[in-house]
């Protein structure tokens, strides 16, 4: 029995809010209004097809040794090298063997559904017993554009396999069409697109149906058998359209996830498939379409294999782990689609050695240390000496693959002087369980959020962008676990909004408020949040609920913000920066609130 023996998925953690950038380009594209509604997922600046392709390929294999692959094929149409193995850039970061096959698949939309039915067909031909299959896509469009909005950042992977599947392979039939509905020019950084029109009726309605059909045909099988149709559709009504021009009804055709990511590119048919099998029941035939210069179709039946392993996050847990932002030009400077002035330190040389790296590859890219086999511990890196003042025996250390340990945080900091795309640069020394250290950057986090003690996972990210030469350095990093909801909250940082303005108006500096006349209106969101103002004049502070109507400064945060600002877990200018802090009216006087207001926390 050939089939999907295991699945993952990721999605990035930042998701901006449609609307924001309709309020900041609606201006220039009124029309882009009527795609504002949900979110798009967007990778961090450290982030990109490889990046979300080892994340979700680590997902899929979650319980599994990566000795048992024995060939990766990475789809993708936008992969960082031209002329370099991507795919062989994530078999190094999984640690998989130097005996097996690793190939890139690009160049259309559909590559990801190109690479698993490849996958799929080699197992059957006993020409490999386990495939790894992974398709990542983070397409930069121009702003002010509907793509832009519609499109999202994710990754899905697939270990295909004989023996104990999930999902049994059914067959596949593809068509390939020289159907130019976009293209992009191997010199240009963004895709250039035909009518929509052309797209939503000849492309999508008749290309998607001639495959499916086609499948349905070469099978035996009718609309009627077909338990879920998953196929990608940037428009709505099309894809219901679609569906019932298929005979399948509105109710089996899965969601595009259009409000919650928006479109993955290559890895969206494989990435609808994968939260389509977290939901699937024994026994139901599941229909896979991936459209691109033609189409694939494939068709699986739902085994009744036990549960996912534990640890394994897959799309739900992805979509769940999410930090909203209105701050659209974060993601314009992360994406490189506006120029920031980096400062002088960021002229610093930044070539890489490829000597260097071919010596350290295992330690760069799989975060493997060593383990002395004399006393035992563990160390990164691996050295000729070992670490234990015990022991220091010389060459006698074997290979330890860091990346799949749990680790906490020893201590961190935040730099606003080093280089960063997103200041302030935050790393620090973190203790991996059963022994072993390291200095480690931090990402996927703000300062606020981290404290000693508290748990993280490794990461693998870009570490360095070589803009002269064209190169993509990558290293592992730190990300911080959310705390345990479960555990009970710390009280000395469980203050109440209104507990917080009792505090600013006990702690009011009338020395400091001689000759002002200010009224600052806060609105503050969430489940403790309302509208209260501060008036200060003649060297006195009055606090009020409710809306002032001519207030000189407004600021808007959700209550939780509030509240860190308050007790010093947040700096007021990083929330500002980051888009948790709005500011409205009289920006320089906002200024003024440090230095009117000395809060006393016990």
């Amino acid at each position: 029995m050939v089939g999907i023996v295991a699945s993952g998925g990721y999605v990035p953690r930042l998701r901006l809010n449609r609307a924001s950038a309709v309020q900041q380009f609606g201006w220039f594209a009124p029309a882009i209004m009527m795609a504002a509604q949900g979110e798009r997922s967007f990778g961090n600046w450290d982030e990109d097809s490889l990046t979300m392709a080892v994340a979700a390929a680590r997902d899929c294999l979650i319980g599994r040794s990566p000795a048992e692959v024995d060939a990766l094929y990475l789809g993708s149409t936008t992969l960082p090298f031209a002329d370099r193995s991507n795919a062989g850039i994530v078999k190094e970061a999984l640690a998989l063997r130097d005996d097996i096959l690793a190939a890139d698949f690009t160049s259309c939309q559909k590559a990801g559904t190109t690479a698993l039915i490849t996958a799929l067909e080699t197992v059957a031909q006993k020409s490999r017993r386990a495939v790894l299959v992974a398709a990542a896509d983070q397409r930069l469009t121009k702003t002010a554009n509907f793509n832009e909005l519609w499109f999202g950042d994710g990754a899905a992977a697939f270990l295909v396999g004989d023996g104990d599947v999930m999902a049994e392979y059914g067959g596949s039939f593809s068509v390939t069409h020289d159907f130019v509905d976009h293209y992009r020019a191997a010199d240009k950084t963004f895709d250039y697109y035909w009518e929509e029109r052309w797209l939503r009726e000849e492309g999508y309605g008749r290309i998607v149906p001639e495959a499916v059909n086609g499948l349905l045909k070469k099978l035996g099988l009718t609309a009627a058998d077909i338990d879920r149709l998953i196929f990608p559709c940037l428009f709505k009504a099309e894809h219901r359209q679609i569906a019932g021009r298929l005979g399948v009804p509105p109710e089996k055709a899965a969601d595009t996830l259009f409000a919650v990511c928006g479109e993955t590119g290559a890895a969206h048919p494989l990435l609808m498939l994968a939260g389509a099998l977290e939901n699937a029941k024994p026994g139901e035939r599941l229909v896979v379409a991936g459209f691109g210069q033609g189409c694939d179709a494939l068709l699986f039946r739902v085994t009744d294999r036990p549960a996912f392993p534990a640890g394994r996050k897959g799309l739900q847990g992805s979509l769940a782990n999410r930090r909203e932002t209105d701050n659209h030009a974060k993601y314009l400077v992360f994406r490189d689609l506006v120029q920031t002035e980096m400062g002088i330190r960021a002229e610093a040389p930044t070539q890489t050695a490829m000597t260097a790296l071919w010596r350290k590859r295992r330690m760069l890219h799989a975060l493997i240390g060593g383990r002395c086999t004399q006393c035992g511990t563990v160390q990164f890196p691996k050295m000729d000496l070992c670490v234990n003042p015990q022991c220091l025996a010389q060459h006698s250390q074997e290979e330890y693959r860091f990346a799949d340990k749990p680790a906490r945080i020893k201590s961190f900091t935040g730099d606003l002087l080093a280089v960063s795309v997103d200041p302030p640069a935050i790393y620090g020394m973190i203790e991996f369980e059963g022994g072993g250290r390291m200095m480690a950057d931090f990402t996927d986090c703000e300062l606020a959020d981290l404290s000693v003690g508290q748990p993280v996972t490794m990461a693998f990210r870009r570490r360095l962008k070589d803009r002269q030469r064209g190169f993509y350095g990558y290293f592992w990093k730190a990300v911080p676990l959310p705390p345990d909801r479960s555990a009970p909250a710390a009280p000395a940082s469980e203050l109440s909004v209104a507990e917080v303005f009792a505090l600013m108006q006990a702690g009011f500096r009338a020395d400091k408020a001689t000759g002002l006349d200010v009224v600052f209106q806060y609105r503050i969101s969430g489940a403790a949040g309302g509208k209260w103002h501060i008036v200060v004049r003649e060297g006195a502070c009055t606090i009020h609920e409710g809306e002032h109507p001519s207030p000189t400064t407004v600021l808007s945060m959700a209550d939780r913000d509030f509240v860190a600002i308050a007790i010093g877990k947040l700096n007021a200018m990083e929330a500002f920066s980051g888009g948790k802090l709005k500011i409205d009216g009289d920006l320089m006087k906002s200024q003024l609130i440090g230095k009117l207001f000395r809060l006393e926390v016990k």
